[in-house]
């Protein structure tokens, strides 16, 4: 079965920091692209960051480049987003995803590339 699970969310003020882990299950990871997307309240989930299946490659949208950066340790089957100088705005449920294998984009950003999602995790970010 596959599955990914999130952690690392929660409450923080505006200027700290969070790192997001993903850890997948049930699939050979080094195979797939990644991605971190979000949601927040009354929005349409937005893609977030890329990464490459070997890591060497990575997408971030305008409103975190410089502030946010995926990473993955496919040993461990885990993708991070370390997110620096969180704003509220950034505030939103974050979801991890993996990718068609059918889709030859590099950086996938639309959902419809992605076909296994997480649950999701909760940041919030208070001014």
């Amino acid at each position: 079965q596959v599955q990914l699970v999130e952690s690392g969310g929660g409450l923080v003020q505006a200027g700290d920091s969070l790192r997001l882990s993903c850890v997948a299950s049930g699939l050979t990871i080094e195979s797939y692209k990644l991605a971190w997307f979000r949601q927040a309240p009354g929005k349409e989930r937005e893609s977030v960051a890329t990464i490459s299946e070997n890591g060497d490659e990575t997408y971030y949208v305008d409103s975190v480049k410089g502030r946010f950066t995926i990473s993955r340790d496919n040993a461990r089957k885990t993708v991070y987003l370390q997110m620096n100088s969180l704003k509220p705005e950034d505030t939103a449920v974050y979801y991890c995803a993996a990718g068609k294998l059918s889709v030859t984009e590099l950086l996938p950003r639309t959902e419809w590339a992605y076909d296994c999602w997480g649950q999701g995790t909760q940041v919030t970010v208070s001014s």
